[in-house]
């Protein structure tokens, strides 16, 4: 399939049919040249990232909407309009292969108009821009309810946030301390004239000057190191699992921060991970064997732990609740597009009953680290108070000095040092 045709019918599935773009993207790409993935990945990518945008500049060119099966046209449209302003594809082949993606598609009549579109942006588009950007929603590429909870929540740094929203993120590994300090592994990257950076937080993670093929980095096939963001791996360090206990991963797969608690204490005496998603799970038991290490995999419901666990209280829980995923829109852009607002109460009331469930599971003295890829407050803060306002014997541990009862846990919002939006909240139950 042609890669522009490719992008045009995965983008109509996000848009209209409300399918996930890593789940789709992977089944595009086997369709097309190896050569092509990567320009595959970066339309879908970028189109999305500034879908809101393109769409407001496609509208006023077109004599009359697209509906039904027509609509695959107007992705396309957004595909064309995309590679013209945000990529260094020449316009003559943007033109030429956006135009040539409709007898793909089966669209051929409409070839005409695409054509006339794509040029029109061409001649007008300091004017279409002037007016686009005229609107936070659209110069910034978020829907408007979506923006303004961020505004609402961060007065003086939603536009920070939305912008880092629309940055393309770096990729992150972590090192597997098990095997190599991260000054040992950094300088085993140096040897393959790889260049990265250490995290100043998270005590495993190194930041790589440009993205590169897990195959490049030394002894991954070994379980030497994984990919995953510094802001994620501040997971496992914030639980400090210790020699002797028992710990359970909650809401576990794919599978890194399972990996990692037990890369920091091997000498645990077990690690239960579970997750409702069964198909999910096969991630988490490919990412242990790949590093050679070994837990108790579980399907199941968080909220219902009766139905999978009839062991003893756990000494320490990573609870890494479902949430909205606001904190990593820049590696999912098309979170924008598919939340709705009421997924966040629905989330919010999921995430309170998850957690009452395994405060039941905790033992006395042991410790609960509440984590999100979220920055929304109703999943984070005001969960972690209404919590503590209905339990007793919950105590918050401070993260830092402004982690407070009031405004508990620690936020961390997306692109600062370049890490991705995370949330985390420590709890101590008392008895």
């Amino acid at each position: 399939m042609k890669t522009r045709a490719a992008a045009a019918n995965i983008l109509h599935q996000v848009l209209n049919q409300g399918q996930s773009l890593s789940t789709l993207l992977p089944r595009y790409q086997s369709k097309v040249a190896a050569k092509d993935r990567a320009l595959l990945q970066e339309l879908c990518f970028g189109t999305l990232r500034w879908y809101s945008r393109l769409d407001a500049m496609t509208k006023p060119l077109l004599e009359k909407p697209l509906k039904g099966k027509y609509r695959v046209v107007h992705s396309l449209l957004l595909v064309g309009i995309y590679q013209l302003l945000y990529t260094r594809v020449p316009a003559h082949a943007a033109l030429a292969e956006t135009v040539n993606a409709c007898k793909v598609l089966k669209v051929e009549p409409f070839k005409g108009m695409v054509n006339g579109v794509l040029r029109n942006v061409q001649r007008k588009q300091d004017e279409l821009t002037t007016k686009v950007d005229a609107l936070p929603q659209l110069r910034l590429a978020h829907p408007n309810w979506l923006l303004k909870r961020i505004q609402q929540a961060y007065p003086e740094q939603w536009q920070d946030i939305l912008t880092a929203n629309n940055q393309h993120p770096p990729m992150w590994i972590r090192v597997n301390q098990s095997q190599h300090s991260r000054e040992q592994y950094l300088a085993l990257l140096q040897q393959a004239e790889l260049d990265a950076t250490p995290d100043e937080l998270a005590q495993s993670a190194l930041r790589l000057a440009r993205p590169v093929d897990v195959t490049s980095l030394p002894g991954f096939e070994q379980g030497h190191s994984s990919v995953q963001d510094g802001a994620a791996q501040l997971a496992a360090q914030l639980l400090d699992a210790q020699a002797g206990e028992l710990v359970l991963d909650a809401c576990a797969a794919p599978g890194g921060k399972t990996a990692h608690i037990l890369e920091r204490q091997p000498a645990l005496s077990q690690l239960v991970a579970v997750d409702l998603d069964n198909d999910r799970l096969k991630r988490v038991h490919q990412n242990l064997d790949r590093i050679g290490l070994a837990a108790t995999v579980l399907q199941g419901d968080a909220a219902q732990p009766a139905d999978w666990w009839q062991g003893e209280q756990f000494d320490r829980i990573l609870l890494d609740a479902p949430c909205s995923a606001t904190g990593v829109i820049r590696r999912h852009p098309d979170i924008k597009w598919l939340r709705r607002p009421e997924d966040i109460t629905q989330l919010a009331t999921l995430q309170g009953q998850i957690l009452d469930a395994l405060w039941q599971q905790l033992k006395p003295g042991g410790t609960l680290i509440y984590a999100t890829c979220s920055i929304l407050p109703d999943e984070n803060s005001q969960q972690i108070t209404a919590f503590l306002n209905r339990t007793p014997n919950a105590l918050l541990k401070p993260l830092h000095a402004n982690d407070t009862p009031d405004n508990p846990g620690w936020q961390l919002l997306p692109g600062a040092e370049q890490r991705d939006g995370f949330y985390y909240a420590k709890l101590s139950k008392t008895a």
